[in-house]
């Protein structure tokens, strides 16, 4: 049993398993404590401490010897890592050592195993069009100031995403159109924009950091298996990726520093639609 020691005392075992729900609803600090080497976790570990209780949680799980990742060296913490947090444990066991959901589509396995087409990418960009057409112009059209930031991130992905789709209808192909359920979503996306900022922000993140990383990773394997190695636009940006995501991640704890602890709970409650309705867009993708 490991013990450590704040203002008060604490015990708790090396095995700790928490919900995503009660690491989220405790108003927290971090601190950072210390273990003797004969436990199967870090010597170092962060921690939140809830400050109406000072009950002790651990931010992950850490049985079976798991080493819970917090965060990247240089990148903001704050309530963005919050919602890195909720994400990862969305993804499926087979893409991430965070990840908590069970393989039910073919998407869910490693993206190694994926098999694809032509046909099956092109609808995969015309959709991803429609998406970030639709998040682009609410930034950029909307009066709601909590979006003010979000404006010219570098980030924006339209206007690459149109040049590839020019590409495609260059050699040949027929550029198809968005299904059903991507217009849904575009639809759903607007709506929220005007009337639950906090919903809508859920999205904007998980949409535009998810293409920054396992994006990345799609975007190589289709380009050696089915284009010939040809890097498309919608995988290239102006400047350092890296520092565009910090840029933004900054902007982001600040817009959260305004919402009570509510309107945080609730914007981690919508990455479970934001993975749901994403996900409809790899149906096509993977086949």
């Amino acid at each position: 049993m490991a013990t450590t020691r704040f203002n008060v005392s604490c015990r708790f075992p090396a095995s700790i398993r928490v919900h995503y729900k009660s690491y989220v609803g405790l108003k927290a600090m971090t601190e950072r404590i210390s273990y003797p080497q004969t436990l199967a976790t870090p010597r170092h570990h962060l921690v939140r401490i809830g400050k109406e209780d000072r009950s002790l949680v651990v931010s992950a799980e850490m049985a079976g010897g798991e080493t819970p990742k917090i965060s990247n060296p240089g990148k903001p913490k704050g309530f963005i890592e919050e919602m890195r947090f909720v994400a990862m444990r969305m993804h499926p066991k087979d893409q991430a050592k965070e990840g908590k959901r069970e393989y039910k589509y073919p998407q869910d396995g490693p993206i190694a195993t994926w098999k694809f087409t032509v046909e099956g990418y092109l609808m995969f960009l015309v959709e991803n069009k429609l998406v970030f057409d639709t998040l682009e112009r609410i930034i950029h059209d909307s009066t709601v100031p909590t979006y003010a930031k979000f404006k010219n991130t570098g980030l924006e992905r339209a206007t690459n995403l149109g040049r590839d789709l020019e590409w495609f209808k260059e050699q040949g192909y027929d550029i198809p159109e968005p299904m059903a359920h991507c217009e849904i979503y575009s639809k759903y996306l607007e709506d929220i924009a005007e009337n639950d900022p906090p919903a809508f922000i859920c999205h904007f993140y998980n949409i535009y950091f998810a293409h920054s990383a396992g994006g990345r990773k799609i975007g190589t394997k289709v380009s050696e298996r089915i284009l010939d190695n040809k890097e498309l636009e919608f995988y290239k940006w102006d400047g350092h990726i890296s520092e565009l995501l910090k840029n933004v991640s900054e902007e982001l704890n600040k817009v959260s520093e305004l919402w009570t602890r509510e309107e945080k709970n609730h914007c981690l409650e919508e990455t479970e639609k934001a993975f749901k309705f994403y996900g409809e867009l790899f149906r096509s993708l993977v086949s």
